[in-house]
């Protein structure tokens, strides 16, 4: 059954990786078309084609690496004006780059090219694969946060502490010297519910424990549901020492490099967790911060790969943070899914694999290097502002940016894609990352 459970969650990852990228040139084709392209391929996968279909001028198809996807526009560059034979590697490539350019111009058709669009559209034509997988992450982000909820401490109680415990003990069980916790000597009990606390109404366990941890000593009257019926119990919390935490839950260090401690209020209850919807906002704002999160990861890109190179050569841990593969993505994937949890929590951790793939996807692509969508943007943008400046010096428009002459770039930029991405699948087999404990 686990082998199940881990294979499912690997196609759960392979099939959202493929509406991922189909959806990425969904947002390429549509404008592409709105616009009078004349669009020839559709296709998800590199290599040998297994399956497609010609609806209309365009071919639609599967192609037998699940590594990508690509359309092919009519005239992506200006056709080529020089003859006779290339001297060189970099100008054989630029040649046969400029061949293939000139072979998707249609006899005809020739005013239905991508290299004639105005500026304008053209970068919305590029733009649009990215804008889909943020659209698609801010989609999945949104039935997490709204439709599901995320887990967040709750008024009820999950379980009641029998004793107080000296703060910084190892110790794990009560003893007889121990006193009883104020929250068990009041006679709480696991299920409880509770609604005001102090005479002040709660709705969240973190409101319910602010009130507590400033009241050391005052007695409080706790109103709590249990069964159906609402009773009142007295709460006194004892004084205790508790080490200060900042936003991300880490202890606060002093000038000597120890914890800093204050006195808290402390009763001895622990919340249960439940799923509570957020504003239908809060979607928006994870795949925000998730763009933040990647972006970061991005622009430490090489750092990065250093240490996962160091890591696969030591031995030493790999860095939770660091960059995976597809392989790394599947088999995280595979691990979540036949993890011994609720089928909702394993559900909404791969969710937010695939939407986080997706943010990967939208930033990445966002590179202002070619063959990458950024880096058409940038030509695009370039032949604009060569347009401003002729119109601004009152001179002749200039001629269309022949990007063919990119090519040795972008084949250097392309090699070391591939060798990223062999990388970090010989890591993710080797020295896999294991964030499930």
């Amino acid at each position: 059954m686990e082998i199940l459970l881990y294979l499912g969650g690997i196609v759960f990852m392979l099939v959202g990786l493929g509406l991922s990228i189909g959806l990425h040139e969904v947002g390429h084709l549509a404008p592409a078309k709105l616009f009078g392209v004349r669009v020839g391929q559709y296709m998800i996968g590199f290599g040998p084609r297994l399956w497609s279909r010609r609806i209309g001028e365009t071919e639609y198809g599967f192609k037998a690496l699940p590594l990508g996807g690509f359309i092919s526009m009519s005239g992506m560059y200006p056709p080529s004006s020089k003859t006779g034979p290339a001297r060189g590697l970099f100008a054989s490539l630029v040649q046969d780059a400029r061949s293939a350019n000139d072979d998707t111009i249609v006899a005809g058709d020739e005013r239905r090219v991508f290299y004639r669009l105005p500026v304008w559209k053209r970068v919305i034509v590029m733009l649009g694969g990215p804008a889909m997988n943020l659209l698609l992450a801010i989609g999945i982000f949104t039935v997490m946060a709204s439709g599901i909820g995320l887990q967040q401490a709750s008024t009820t109680i999950s379980s009641v502490t029998e004793c107080v415990l000296p703060a910084g003990t190892a110790q794990q069980s009560c003893s007889d010297q121990d006193p009883v916790a104020p929250a068990a000597h009041a006679g709480f009990r696991p299920g409880d519910r509770m609604i005001s606390v102090g005479g002040e109404r709660v709705s969240t366990f973190a409101e319910a424990s602010k009130i507590i941890q400033r009241s050391p000593g005052r007695e409080l009257a706790v109103v709590v549901e249990r069964d159906g019926e609402r009773m009142t119990l007295e709460l006194t919390p004892v004084a205790a020492q508790r080490a200060e935490v900042d936003a991300q839950g880490r202890p606060v260090l002093g000038e000597d490099g120890e914890p800093v401690t204050r006195t808290v209020g402390y009763a001895g209850v622990v919340a249960q967790y439940a799923y509570v919807p957020q504003p239908i906002g809060t979607g928006a704002e994870l795949a925000m911060q998730q763009t933040g999160a990647v972006a970061s990861l991005v622009l430490n890109l090489p750092a990065k790969l250093w240490d996962v190179g160091v890591s696969l050569v030591t031995g030493s841990e790999r860095d939770p943070n660091g960059p995976l593969s597809v392989v790394g993505v599947g088999r995280l994937a595979g691990e979540v899914a036949a993890t011994d949890a609720p089928v909702l929590n394993r559900l909404v951790v791969l969710m937010n694999l695939l939407a986080a793939l997706n943010i990967a996807l939208f930033v990445f692509n966002l590179i202002p290097l070619l063959p990458l969508d950024g880096g058409h943007v940038v030509v695009a943008l370039w032949e604009g502002v060569r347009r401003v400046w002729a119109r601004v010096a009152r001179r002749p428009a200039p001629a269309p940016v022949d990007a063919t002459r990119l090519v040795p770039i972008t084949v250097i930029v392309a090699v070391l894609l591939i060798g990223m991405g062999a990388l970090l699948i010989v890591a993710d087999l080797v020295k896999p990352l294991n964030l499930l404990g």
